[in-house]
Order: structure tokens, then sequence, then C-alpha cells
């Protein structure tokens, strides 16, 4: 199991990884500016230098960067051409930080079609802008509001309209295909959900897991995101996720809400205990996994 969490970059990039090394996880996913703001100032050689030390030493498997929150690939005019120049620059600060996959919401539109064809148009332009080999990963979102991506159809659609090139991916965040419908609260569930995924997108295009509980019900279309086995998909759906040997290498990233519990302890370690102690060792049953 390759685990990690969204951890912050306030004080430096660097800072996340400090951070993952703390926690002793194997992977960590950050943004690469403030998500919040359309500019960002440049990334200095010494921020890439140190990134990159930090990264070695501290033996952090996996990095994944997330893109901004403002961004959206299925808008028109002022906000497209925004998107498109910040997409530009964070596929850049990628590859000269050694990040392998920069995540992103695919984008928002009540017109389905004409919002998945300028999501895939956009990302094949991309591609061909940016040298690789960083890959772009589309995140499986909870179908609020008129976002796309809630259906694993149209995952599909985006990657066969950006030629299958194997640089695009998917991200799968358990919160919110929950919500969008896919239920994973059981081994049979689970099992068939991902027989699905597997189908219509395919396991090889799987190359990062968001790791949340949701707080709204199955098919509610409502993105919130709760501890893990604190939700309506509970503990079992988590042990099926981090006991599926299809995913042994794809690294599981916890975005559960940061904070402390009510007896102090730091959200990010409890939750990370809760599916390591989830995790089946030889010799041990299913039932002596216990949170």
């Amino acid at each position: 199991m390759i685990l990690g969490a969204h951890l912050s970059i306030a004080g430096g990039l660097e800072r996340a990884l400090i951070e993952a090394g703390e926690y002793g996880f194997d992977a960590v996913a950050l943004f690469l500016r403030n998500q919040r703001q359309w500019a960002a100032p440049p990334l200095s050689d010494q921020t890439v230098e140190v990134f990159g030390r930090l990264r070695r030493e501290l033996n952090i498997q996996a990095v994944v960067a997330h893109g901004s929150y403002l961004l959206n690939l299925a808008g028109e005019g002022e906000v497209h051409r925004r998107s498109m120049e910040a997409m530009i620059d964070d596929l850049d600060r990628c590859r000269r930080l050694g990040i392998e996959d920069l995540v992103i919401h695919p984008g928002s539109c009540p017109d389905e079609q004409a919002g998945l064809t300028r999501i895939a148009r956009a990302v094949r332009d991309l591609l061909k802008t940016s040298p690789g080999p960083v890959r772009v990963l589309l995140e499986t979102t909870a179908g609020q509001g008129a976002s796309l991506g809630w259906r694993f159809e149209h995952l599909a659609e985006m990657i066969h309209r950006c030629r299958r090139s194997a640089r695009v991916g998917v991200c799968l965040d358990t919160a919110h295909v929950f919500a969008a419908g896919y239920d994973i609260r059981t081994a049979e569930a689970y099992e068939q959900t991902m027989s699905q995924f597997e189908r219509i997108v395919g396991l090889e295009r799987l190359h990062a897991v968001h790791v949340n509980d949701s707080t709204r019900e199955l098919g509610s279309r409502v993105d919130r995101h709760a501890h893990v086995g604190r939700g309506r998909i509970g503990l079992a759906g988590f042990r099926c996720l981090v006991n599926d040997p299809r995913l042994a290498r794809v690294p599981l990233i916890l975005e559960t809400p940061k904070g402390a519990d009510d007896r102090g302890r730091d959200w990010d370690a409890v939750n990370a205990r809760r599916l390591r102690r989830l995790r089946r060792r030889p010799g041990r049953s299913t039932s002596a996994a216990r949170s």
C-alpha cells in the first residue's frame, strides 16, 4: 500500500514533503500554487533542487500535484483561456519538480457533450504544447451542479478523444464516486463498481485514489468529505480498497478534513492508522483488522 495525504505547502513546496516524512507516508499530494489565484510567482531553481533532494532523502515514492480549483477546461472565453495558461504552467512546474501526475477536475458545463468535447480538445492541445512525461489525471467528480466526470462513461469518452494517450489517466475519489451513485460499501458492491471501471475506463488508467468517506448518501451527487469510517461508506468499503491487489502500486491519498479529533489527535494520523489497520497481514483474518 502506497499511502499519503494532501498536505499544505504553506512555507514552501518542500513543507509538504517534510510533513509527509513526519507522518511516515510513502506518497504526498500538494498544490503547486495558491489554488484560489490565477497568478503564481515563478518556480526558482533553488526550490527545484531542494524539492528533489528532500524527496530522495525521505524516500517519497509518489508525488501527485493537484490543479487549481479555478480551472475549468469545459468553460469558454476568458475562463478557458486562463485555465489553459494555468495548466501549461502547472505541467511545466511538474516536469521541473519531477512530479509524475497532475490531477484536475475535468470541468463544468451545462451542455454535457459540448463540455466533454472542450475538455478533451484542451487536454489534447496541452499535451502537444507541454513535453512529457507528466500525466494529466482526470478526477472522478460527485456530479454536483454541472460538473462533468461523474460517470465512468465521461472519463472513457474524454480519454478516447485524447486518442487514448498514455499521458491521460484517472484519479478515483471514493467520496465522489459514491455520491455519483457507485456503491463501494460492501465487498460485492466494491467489486461490481471496480469491474465497471475496468470495463468502461480500464484499470491501467488508474494512477491515484483520493481516499475519503462521504457525509452524504449514495447517489446524492453532493461532494462532502468525511473521515475514514465516519461517513456513509463505512470501514468495510475501505477494507476492500486497501486490500485490493490491483491497487498495490496506486498511491492512496487522504483528502479527509484537517484538524484534530476530540482527543487532540491529528486527523491525518488517525485516518492513516485506520487504513493501515484494515490491511490484512499474513496469519490475520479480515475480522482482526479493526480501527
